[in-house]
C-alpha cells in the first residue's frame, strides 16, 4: 500500500501565512494539516469569546483559504486543522459560507466534545486532549476539511493515517509511528532547520515547511518539498522529537509511543527514516488544559546607564518602596540584568536594565498608583534616569493549569458534513503511566585532557514549556560525545550549570538510541507562559542559555 503523504503547514497561531499555498504548490501531498493552538493561543481565544460568543476560532485560517481552497480541492488534498480552537462548530460553519461564496463543492465536517467546561465552572477555558479517532471518522465519510477542536497535536497525523490505513485503536505500534511523526510535523519548520542549534553554515533564512510519508506498519520518512529552504537531518529530527516532552512514555489520548524505542537514519538528502517506534495502551485519563484569568499584571524597566550601577539600583528600589507598600501588590519581584560592560563604546552596552514586575488581583494595586510612583521619579532619582517605555495601567495576565478527567467521560463526537453525529467510542485497553527504568549507560571514555569550554561546541539542545514546567533535550551526533555526555551532564551539573533549577525537582531521562537526554524542570515557569514569570517565559532559549555554560570538555571531542 502507497504511503500517505501527509504535510504541515502551521505550527502555532501566527505562523507564516503563505505556508498553505506552499505545501500546496510545492509537491506531492495528501493531507496538509494545520496546527493553530497553545496554551496560551486558547487563553487569547476564549477572551476573544468573551467578547463575541460566536467567535473563539482562528480566524487567520479562514483568511488562508481564500485563494486556497479550490486549490487544494483541484489537487485533492484533504486539510485537518485545530483552528476550530473553541467553536469548531462555529468555523465549519464558515468554511462552508466560504466554499459557497467561492463555488467550490468541499464537505466540511468537525470534531466536538472536547469543551468541558461544566466540569470546571472557575475557569475561562476547560478542553480535553482528544485523539485522532474522531478525525479518522470524519475521514472516512468523506470530508474534504476537517475541524477540530483542543487535540492532541500530533492527532493532526494519525487522524489521517488511521483513516487511510484502517488502523484500529488495539493497533498500538502503528499509532505510535503516527504519534512520533506528528510530533515531529507539528511545530512546522522546527523540523527542517528552524530554532536549530547547529544552524551556521546551512541556509536556514526561509526553512520550508516539512511532511512526512506515513506507511502502514507505522514508520515514516520525515522530509520536504523540493527547492523550499532549510534542511532535513537526523539532528533536526531528534531536536523536534525532544521538544516539550518528559520521558521514554509520551502519552496520548490514543496510544502511548515509547520514545526510547524510535530510531531515526538519514535516508537521503533531506529525508530522515523513523522506525522501531512500539506503542503502548493509552493512560485511563485524558489531559485537560485550564485557562483562567490570574489578575493584573504591570511592568517597569529602568535603564541604568555607566558607572555605579548596583548603588543605582538599590537607589531605585529605595525609592519605590513607599509606592508598593501602599498598593501592596501580592507579588513584587526586581532583576537586575547586567547588560553593561565597562568602556563601553556605545550608551547601550553602557547600559544595565532593572525590570520591577508586580501582579495581583486588584488591577489598582498594580495600575496608575505605581506607574505613577515610577514616572515621578524622573527628575529625582538616579543620574541619567530613563526607563524603556512609559508603564502603563496594568494588563490582566492568565494562568494555565492541568487537570484530568476519565477518558470515558469525555464524550467525544465526529460532525460528518451532511449533519450526522457519529459518537467516538474512548480505547478499551488502558495502562497506567509509570516511569521507564534508566537503561544500562554505555562505559565512559577513558581519562584524556581536557579543555574547559561551551557545551554547546558538543552538544545540542531544544527546550519549550508545558504549563509552569520546561524541559531541556539535550542531544550529540557521535558515540563517542554519546560516552561522555551521559556520565557527565548529570542531575547535579545541570542544576550547577542552571541555577535558576537548584531549588526545584529535577528529572533527568536517557534516551540511547536518540543519544539523547531530556531534562523535566518543575515550576521553573510558575503558573505558565501567560502569567510572564520570568524573562523567557515560554523555556525557548534555556536550552540555548545552558548551551554556553563552560564545563571540562575532552579534547578529543572539540
Amino acid at each position: 500500500m502507497r504511503p500517505l503523504r501527509v504535510g504541515n503547514a502551521s505550527g502555532f497561531y501566527g505562523d507564516r501565512f503563505d505556508a498553505v499555498r506552499e505545501m500546496l504548490t510545492g509537491g506531492e501531498l495528501d493531507v496538509l494539516t494545520g496546527d493553530y493552538l497553545a496554551e496560551l493561543t486558547l487563553l487569547i481565544l476564549g477572551r476573544d469569546r468573551m467578547k463575541d460568543p460566536a467567535a473563539g476560532y482562528a480566524r487567520t485560517f479562514l483568511r488562508q483559504l481564500e485563494d486556497t481552497l479550490g486549490l487544494a480541492r483541484e489537487r485533492g488534498v484533504r486539510i485537518v486543522t485545530n483552528a476550530g480552537g473553541l467553536n469548531p462548530a462555529g468555523l465549519a460553519g464558515k468554511v462552508r459560507e466560504l466554499a459557497d461564496r467561492l463555488g467550490v463543492p468541499v464537505r466540511v465536517a468537525h470534531v466536538e466534545g472536547d469543551d468541558v467546561r461544566p466540569r470546571f465552572p472557575e475557569s475561562l477555558t476547560a478542553n480535553a486532549y482528544l485523539g485522532g479517532f474522531g478525525i479518522a471518522a470524519c475521514l472516512r465519510a468523506g470530508a474534504d476539511v476537517v475541524v477540530t477542536g483542543r487535540v492532541t497535536d500530533a492527532a493532526l497525523v494519525t487522524g489521517p493515517a488511521a483513516a487511510h490505513f484502517g488502523w484500529t485503536p488495539d493497533d498500538h505500534d502503528r499509532l505510535a509511528g503516527a504519534v512520533v511523526a506528528g510530533h515531529v510535523l507539528e511545530c512546522g519548520a522546527q523540523a527542517t532547520g528552524g530554532n536549530y542549534a547547529f544552524f551556521r553554515g546551512r541556509d536556514v533564512r526561509r526553512p520550508g515547511f516539512p511532511l512526512a510519508e506515513i506507511h502502514a506498519d507505522g514508520s515514516s520518512v520525515v522530509t520536504k518539498h523540493p527547492g523550499t529552504g532549510g534542511f532535513v537531518d537526523t539532528g533536526t529530527v531528534t531536536a523536534q522529537l525532544l521538544y516539550e516532552t518528559s520521558g521514554a512514555r509520551y502519552a496520548g489520548p490514543d496510544v502511548t509511543a515509547r520514545l526510547d524505542t524510535v530510531r531515526i537514519a538519514q535516508d537521503g538528502p533531506d529525508r530522515v527514516r523513523i522506525t522501531g517506534v512500539r506503542g503502548e495502551a493509552p493512560p485511563p485519563d485524558l489531559k485537560v488544559g485550564l485557562s483562567r484569568l490570574g489578575g493584573f499584571r504591570n511592568e517597569v524597566v529602568f535603564v541604568l546607564t555607566g558607572l555605579d550601577i548596583e548603588d543605582k539600583a538599590a537607589l531605585v528600589r529605595e525609592q519605590m518602596d513607599e509606592a508598593l507598600a501602599e498598593s501592596r501588590p501580592a507579588d513584587v519581584r526586581w532583576d537586575l540584568v547586567r547588560t553593561d560592560r565597562p568602556d563601553a563604546d556605545t550608551e547601550e552596552t553602557a547600559s544595565a536594565l532593572l525590570r520591577l514586575t508586580v501582579r495581583d488581583p486588584r488591577q489598582e494595586a498594580v495600575g496608575r498608583a505605581l506607574s505613577g510612583a515610577a514616572v515621578e521619579l524622573a527628575l529625582s532619582g538616579y543620574p541619567g534616569f530613563h526607563v524603556s517605555a512609559p508603564p502603563g495601567k496594568g494588563a490582566p495576565y492568565g494562568v494555565f493549569e492541568a487537570a484530568r478527567l476519565p477518558q470515558g467521560d469525555v464524550e467525544q463526537v465526529a460532525v460528518l458534513s451532511d449533519g450526522r453525529r457519529l459518537a467516538v467510542r474512548p480505547p478499551e485497553a488502558t495502562r497506567p503511566l509509570d516511569d521507564v527504568p534508566e537503561p544500562p549507560l554505555p562505559e565512559p571514555p577513558p581519562p584524556g585532557p581536557t579543555r574547559r569550554a561551551p557545551l554547546g561546541l558538543v552538544a545540542g539542545a531544544r527546550s519549550g514549556d508545558k504549563g509552569g514546567d520546561a524541559n531541556v533535550g539535550v542531544w550529540v551526533r557521535t558515540d563517542e560525545a554519546w560516552r561522555w555526555l551521559v556520565h557527565e551532564l548529570t542531575v547535579d551539573r545541570f542544576r550547577q550549570l542552571i541555577p535558576e533549577s537548584r531549588p526545584l525537582p529535577v528529572t533527568r531521562h536517557v534516551l540511547p538510541h536518540l543519544r539523547a537526554l531530556n531534562f523535566v524542570v518543575e515550576s521553573i515557569l510558575g503558573e505558565g507562559v501567560a502569567a510572564q514569570h520570568r524573562f523567557d517565559p515560554q523555556a525557548k532559549a534555556l536550552g540555548e542559555w545552558l548551551r554556553s555554560r563552560h564545563l571540562d570538555i575532552p579534547e578529543a571531542l572539540l
